[in-house]
């Protein structure tokens, strides 16, 4: 290929003459395309990203400066380069989808087991507070229903704060066996 031929398409070309413009398209094209092409491995992409290149040579073709390298050189560095930034695109694209997919989807749930299974649970609880006495059951219900400390349990049952702990700690020991919990 004729250096010199392109050089001057690519001043003309800065000058605003499309019939330059055409000329270099023509001249160069397959070979951008083959760069695009061997970067990418899809041909559709690789076409689309060609005219996107031809685009940008278009636009700063007033930047090429010929004591930096050959015309094709910098036509296909800049294939090069955008074959690169659409693979990294793509890929980047990829990978936020997965991440969203990821942080989106639900694990899967059984609601009917998960009901059956809470229901159980429940009855265990109130056949073991069943077996508390109800001094026990009353300090237990205040504390783990009702939200409240054992000093306010004390002040609430007007009971030393001593006596709630021994009843607290009486009763959990016994919902503890009744529940079968494993220490």
């Amino acid at each position: 290929m004729d250096e010199d031929l392109l050089a001057d398409l690519v001043r003309r070309s800065a000058l605003g003459h499309e019939d330059a413009f055409a000329e270099l398209y023509d001249l160069t094209a397959s070979r951008v395309y083959g760069v695009i092409l061997r970067v990418l491995r899809s041909s559709d992409q690789a076409a689309e990203v060609t005219q996107e290149v031809f685009v940008e040579i278009w636009r700063t073709c007033t930047r090429y400066r010929l004591d930096r390298g050959t015309v094709l050189t910098w036509m296909l560095t800049i294939a090069h380069r955008r074959g690169v930034d659409r693979i990294r695109s793509a890929q980047s694209r990829t990978d936020r989808e997965e991440r969203y997919s990821r942080q989106t989807m639900a694990e899967p749930r059984d609601d009917v087991a998960e009901s059956v299974e809470q229901r159980w649970d429940t009855d265990r609880v109130r056949a073991g507070l069943a077996q508390l006495t109800e001094l026990q059951r009353e300090a237990v219900t205040l504390a783990y229903f009702g939200g409240y400390s054992q000093s306010q349990i004390a002040g609430l049952l007007e009971i030393p704060l001593g006596t709630v702990k021994t009843r607290m700690r009486d009763g959990l020991i016994k919902l503890r066996d009744a529940l079968e919990v494993r220490a």
